[in-house]
């Protein structure tokens, strides 16, 4: 099944190691207040997974490289707001996203540890919880204490559903194992490219949205 997608699939066979960096770095910058809102870091680690199958990509090593980005992402916004405290939530690039600030802060403080462990699987509150956090005082041991678990069923729930789903088609397919690793990154596309018209739709209706930045008034 000729795709558009051979190139790819052929360039990360070659360089395995291009795909770990890209990886690393989806998970790391989703973790990121606003640019987290930004990068599709999700749809990233969800389609490269179909290639773990196949032998270009290994399991562990795509766990690895989502956990740790995931890890340095939520640690460094985390001691961010922990050395700042609430002032860190008063300037840029969060003073112009009031909304999602308020959104993040009601979050941590309705559900206490729980708003850690949960924020990591809800975009785009994902990228402010864990500044949030800092900035409200939570204690270091606590923070990592629900944040690490998080993380891992976070990781195994982007990877492995790329893996099973891959393999579950490529034994439909029979050998035809490209035609599986095509058909799981295209619906994965599609599903990303729905599901971001919808939140766009969503957000037009109600007049904007809780990750637009507030305008000053002149």
């Amino acid at each position: 099944m000729a795709s558009f997608l051979d190139p790819l699939i052929a360039f990360v066979s070659a360089h395995p190691w291009l795909a770990y960096l890209t990886l690393f770095l989806a998970a790391l910058l989703e973790a990121v207040p606003v640019v987290g809102s930004l990068v599709p870091g999700s749809t990233i680690i969800l389609a490269l997974s179909a290639l773990v199958p196949g032998g270009e990509l290994k399991l562990w090593a795509v766990l690895a490289a989502a956990i740790a980005g995931a890890a340095l992402g939520d640690g460094t916004a985390f001691w961010v707001g922990h050395r700042s405290q609430r002032e860190i939530l008063s300037v840029w690039p969060l003073k112009n996203y009031p909304a999602v600030v308020a959104q993040s802060e009601a979050f941590f403080e309705s559900r206490g540890a729980l708003a850690v462990f949960f924020a990591r699987f809800v975009p785009p509150i994902r990228a402010f919880v864990p500044v949030t956090a800092g900035a409200l005082g939570m204690p270091p041991l606590r923070f990592y204490g629900v944040n690490i678990p998080a993380i891992l069923l976070w990781a195994m729930a982007h990877v492995l559903p790329g893996v099973f789903a891959i393999s579950v088609l490529h034994e439909y397919f029979g050998h035809h194992h490209g035609t599986a690793k095509h058909l799981w990154v295209l619906a994965v596309l599609v599903g990303a490219l729905v599901i971001a018209l919808a939140i766009w739709i969503i957000r037009r209706r109600q007049g904007g949205g809780v990750i637009e930045p507030t305008r000053p008034v002149k």
